[in-house]
């Protein structure tokens, strides 16, 4: 390998090179993950388990099992290089995307929002964008952060209570992330795109809606369709159901959402949050009680809980 080349494959960001140091092949996947939340993303043990849809005793087992096989491969602190970095990449996004996603809605805390962490993510995207510019993913996961932070002024009241996504004064969301978010999405999808730039894409269908009702949810629910064939999980099958509620009518929704029921988001308070509102919607309204008590009771966060007391008031007074 020449100079020349050395100097290419160098990561300037020391965060980032870090980041691709706790990502090292030696570890399984989860392990790479949850270490480097816990190191470098300076998560909770609890707010890793939640993110990952794990308790939080597998987490510590994880980032325990994680330090101990780094430190019995003796493996260099001074930054993969371009063909190791480019095999730790998808395990570095993800760990991106994770901070971000814990500074858009945060676990727990009186707090909905922690700011600084989703602007850190972003950050470490614009690197990585610049690091590897020819990587789709890279600019899909930028993007995305970026159309979805874009809604951050919008996100809060006054009172600094939680104002959902169809409720919000879009007047307020950031044009100059909008337009960043928008020209990335272009990039990723010129490069090939994948699970990100589809993410990517459906925050950018919300984001060219001038109005919550113009919204087209048939696209979105196209999007969605795609993207679980592409990377399937019980989260995304949670907003494919919302997707489909929206578009083709809540017992659409119920459809895919009902048999989430399981294991895997057993402690996720938006499963029955999401259910409540399909039910009532479908006039099942003593059954849409019954799930946002499910939720109250399983969220942490100071802001969900009171949005979801909101509801249930609302709910028993039929507004």
């Amino acid at each position: 390998m020449d100079l020349e080349e050395l100097a290419d494959g160098y990561i300037e960001d020391s965060l980032l090179r870090l980041m691709f140091v706790c990502c090292h092949p030696v570890l399984k996947p989860e392990g790479r993950v949850a270490l480097t939340l816990r190191v470098l993303g300076g998560l909770s043990t609890h707010e890793i388990a939640r993110a990952q849809l794990v308790p939080d005793t597998t987490v510590g087992q994880r980032i325990s099992r994680a330090k101990r096989a780094l430190r019995e491969a003796g493996v260099a602190f001074d930054g993969p290089d371009p063909s190791e970095r480019d095999a730790r990449l998808p395990s570095v996004l993800a760990v991106v995307y994770l901070i971000f996603n814990e500074g858009y809605a945060a676990t727990s805390g009186p707090d909905w929002v922690r700011r600084t962490l989703s602007d850190e993510a972003m950050r470490l995207g614009r690197t990585l964008c610049a690091l590897v510019p020819d990587h789709a993913e890279a600019h899909g996961l930028t993007a995305l952060m970026e159309l979805q932070a874009s809604r951050f002024r919008a996100r809060t009241n006054a009172a600094g209570r939680p104002v959902l996504l169809l409720d919000q004064d879009r007047s307020q969301w950031d044009l100059l992330l909008v337009r960043r978010g928008l020209d990335g999405l272009d990039r990723a999808i010129e490069r090939g795109g994948g699970p990100y730039t589809l993410q990517a894409a459906i925050a950018a269908c919300h984001a060219r809606a001038p109005r919550a009702e113009d919204t087209d949810w048939v696209q979105l629910a196209g999007l969605y369709d795609a993207l679980a064939a592409q990377h399937p999980s019980p989260v995304t099958e949670l907003n494919r159901g919302v997707a489909h509620w929206k578009a083709f009518g809540p017992e659409a929704g119920l459809a895919l959402v009902e048999p989430l029921r399981d294991p895997r988001l057993a402690g996720y308070h938006l499963l029955p949050s999401v259910l409540a509102e399909m039910l009532a919607d479908a006039g099942r309204h003593e059954a849409a009680r019954q799930e946002l008590q499910n939720a109250l009771r399983l969220a942490e966060n100071e802001a969900d809980r009171e949005l979801l007391n909101d509801r249930l008031r609302r709910l028993g007074t039929g507004t």
